[in-house]
């Protein structure tokens, strides 16, 4: 999932003629741990993904649709290996739209 997501930030990313230093200035943090997020080894939080977002002027929506892409049936018949793997991932990236959804509901609260 994070590969998916990497590698569609990256694609984003280059059609806007953007460096990875320029992103990565945006965002506050090093190129190195930028480039592991579209390298896909690092997570990306819906924070992050929504600045990135913000910066190449498309929506989450528009990065995330890659991962409707992929075919999500394998990990229920636990025929690829890492179904566990894939499980943790989408747990994790509920997890962190459910915080975003709570930080988003009091910030327009107050």
């Amino acid at each position: 999932m994070n590969a998916l997501l990497g590698s569609r930030i990256k694609a984003l990313r280059t059609a806007k003629n953007y460096t990875q230093e320029q992103v990565a200035d945006h965002l506050g943090i090093s190129r190195q741990k930028y480039a592991r997020v579209e390298n896909g080894t690092n997570s990306i939080t819906l924070d992050i993904l929504a600045k990135i977002a913000e910066m190449l002027d498309v929506t989450v929506g528009d990065i995330t649709r890659v991962l409707d892409e992929e075919p999500e049936v394998a990990y229920r018949a636990g025929t690829d290996g890492n179904s566990s793997e894939k499980i943790f991932e989408m747990l994790d990236l509920f997890y962190a739209n459910k915080h975003m959804y709570s930080r988003l509901q009091h910030r327009n609260r107050v």
